[in-house]
């Protein structure tokens, strides 16, 4: 009977699982940057390329977009909250 995967050892081996994201850091920075200048995610769509893969060339989808802006929304959330946290619990320490 073969063994199971052990995903500790495949990650320390430089393997981690699943599908290469289509927004590349380039393209979601390019996409807040021109949403910060008032232009639409659908406006923005048709100059965004995939840079690699199987879809290489072609646009990325309307969703793929929109779920990089929200992953990218609760990366910036989370660390907004750690600072909170860490700045209530330094003034945790301080008091009298």
């Amino acid at each position: 009977m073969g063994s199971r995967p052990n995903p500790e050892h495949a990650a320390r081996n430089g393997r981690h699982g699943g599908r290469p994201p289509v927004i590349t850091d380039d393209m979601l920075h390019t996409v807040l940057r021109r949403r910060a200048a008032g232009e639409s995610v659908e406006s923005i769509q048709p100059n965004l390329i995939i840079p690699t893969g199987k879809r290489k060339g072609h646009n990325p989808s309307l969703a793929s977009i929109y779920r990089a802006l929200a992953e990218h929304d609760k990366r910036q959330a989370y660390s907004e909250a750690v600072e909170a946290a860490r700045a209530e619990f330094g003034a945790l320490g301080t008091s009298p």
